[in-house]
């Protein structure tokens, strides 16, 4: 039967998050405030919704979905790729925040577990948040950005560790001895640890064949992806495991598969809705008597992540050798708490760990750290400057002549979209010519055996395209046979400052392409594969990033 109370909660609360998003947007407040913004408004201040199990249910699918979409981030190669700084600041950060957090609590009067939540709850940065922001500057690729999403992902390793510990405490009786505690937390961590044994077998060894096979037809990766998801989730549970390790563990399975690109793409929107709602119900949750009577604690918490975490990066950053500047952008981006600290104290409200006060201290916390550090992000820049100005940063030693350089992948190459005949006979040709090429299809099949650097996916989205380092290639060609895709990559590529060359498969697309400004339409039909190779070469040249 239908729960028509159900539906009147999921309406609210999807009307009240579109608006207070669509506010939040004119004064660049993240969507993660504006949701929980919603709640406050629904629950403790206007009484429109309250939790329901429905409500409850749905929220928990969306931490699922959270963090598996967290877990599909979590590229190995990534983390080789960022080097030393990123292990040394990830894990320095969390050593040293959840110890200064832990002290704070207890000198505030919390008792001991609920001081254990709260230096938890302060230690993780928002992925999601600063991704967001980052990409919204363009700053994703920069150096500063890269050293940034590498420590979050290294933070995103700790997570595991601390939600598997939280789940051997919640099977544990309610006053069990050290013992039986022990145990629990034991099984729990060994449950843990045969799940990463089998997503790592099953990413090298189980996976790739099959999910090949669904990439070439979209929906069907989709729903492929969610399966396994879901399987986890079932495995986690069968060892009472939360369902939050089932879902991160499944991601990190298919964040080593070249198709996560396009993977979390095609999650993200059904993500967003279940995030929308999770978010949502933690403000429907939270006690305003209960914030307010801990107003001054709030407030020495959230000053210690805003100014606390970055003068802890800065001590580590600047002691591996970057620059000030790098040092100080790259720690402004941890100046706020995580989506993980959400879910870490909402699940211990669910086990009776800790009390409806603490979990509404971790959420304004969260309110006033990831709005105040948005704008931090957002205007890093004239904050560096001024910060300078003052003198502040001389005591750290930073060396402003040191650069570190960081691998930022291919760079002066040549992108190829599309491995028909044409696209495989101009790789070729470029790769004889000893020029830098990258091959871009959507059908694995088509890039084996190809002589050059290969991605899988679809050209059409801007992150494969940015995955594929657009604006540091020396040329963009499309040598497909769809007009519409050939037209936004004319466009994209227009967009970069990259010089383009289009497949002009049929007459009737010349005019369009050349008002687009394509610099050169390959119609191998009319001159031959030979005459486009010249052609493109003398393009090559005229650009003048080297020798055709």
């Amino acid at each position: 039967m239908l729960d028509v109370g159900l539906i009147e909660n999921l309406g609210w609360i999807v009307c009240a998050a579109l608006v207070v998003v669509l506010l939040a947007e004119r004064i660049r407040v993240p969507s993660i405030v504006a949701y929980i913004l919603a709640g406050l408004l629904l629950g403790p201040l206007l009484g429109l919704v309250v939790m329901t199990e429905g409500v409850e249910l749905i929220s928990e699918f969306g931490i699922a979905l959270l963090l598996f979409v967290v877990g599909l981030e979590l590229s190995l190669d990534k983390i080789k790729d960022v080097g030393k700084v990123a292990v040394a600041a990830g894990l320095g950060q969390v050593i040293f925040t959840a110890a200064g957090g832990f002290g704070i609590s207890m000198l505030l009067g919390f008792e001991m577990l609920e001081a254990l939540f709260l230096a938890v709850a302060l230690t993780f940065s928002s992925t999601v948040v600063v991704v967001k922001l980052l990409d919204q500057k363009d700053d994703l690729d920069s150096l500063y950005g890269r050293i940034a999403v590498g420590i979050f992902l290294v933070q995103d390793m700790v997570v595991i560790a601390a939600l598997t510990l939280l789940a051997g405490l919640a099977v544990a009786d309610e006053e069990p001895d050290l013992l039986s505690m022990a145990t629990d937390i034991g099984f729990a961590f060994a449950g843990t640890a045969a799940l990463l044994v089998v997503v790592l077998i099953a990413a090298r060894w189980l996976l790739p064949r099959p999910f090949a096979w669904a990439s070439r037809r979209p929906d069907t990766l989709f729903l492929w992806s969610l399966c396994w998801c879901f399987l986890f989730v079932y495995a986690s549970e069968v060892m009472n495991l939360s369902l939050e390790i089932g879902a991160f563990l499944a991601g990190i399975a298919l964040a080593q598969l070249p198709y996560n690109h396009d993977l979390r793409r095609r999650v993200h929107p059904l993500m967003n809705f279940f995030i929308a709602i999770f978010f949502v119900t933690l403000g429907l949750q939270m006690q305003l008597d209960a914030a307010m009577d801990y107003l001054w604690p709030t407030l020495v918490l959230s000053l210690f992540v805003l100014i606390g975490n970055p003068l802890i990066f800065m001590i580590i950053i600047t002691r591996s050798g970057y620059d000030e500047e790098t040092s100080f952008s790259t720690s402004v981006t941890v100046a706020q708490i995580s989506e993980f600290s959400f879910i870490f104290a909402s699940m211990g409200l669910a086990a009776g760990l800790i009390g409806q006060e603490i979990l509404s201290v971790v959420a304004v916390v969260g309110l006033v750290t990831i709005a105040a550090s948005s704008y931090m992000i957002l205007y890093t820049e004239p904050l560096y400057k001024w910060v300078k100005k003052v003198g502040i940063l001389k005591i750290f030693g930073a060396d402003d002549s040191a650069h570190i350089e960081v691998d930022e992948g291919m760079t002066d190459h040549v992108i190829v979209v599309g491995m028909n005949a044409l696209g495989k006979a101009i790789i070729e040709k470029l790769c004889e010519a000893g020029i830098p090429t990258l091959g871009i299809d959507t059908d694995t099949r088509k890039l084996e055996g190809l002589p050059c650097k290969t991605m899988l996916g679809n050209a059409v989205y801007k992150s494969v395209l940015d995955a594929a380092n657009l604006k540091r290639a020396r040329m963009l060609v499309s040598t497909l046979q769809i007009e519409d895709t050939n037209r936004l990559l004319a466009y994209r590529g227009q967009k970069a400052g990259i010089p383009t060359a289009i497949h002009a498969f049929d007459a009737s697309v010349v005019d369009g392409l050349k008002e687009l400004g394509v610099e050169l339409l390959i119609e191998p039909r009319r001159d031959g594969v030979e005459r486009e190779w010249e052609s493109l070469g003398e393009k090559l040249q005229a650009n003048g990033r080297g020798d055709a």
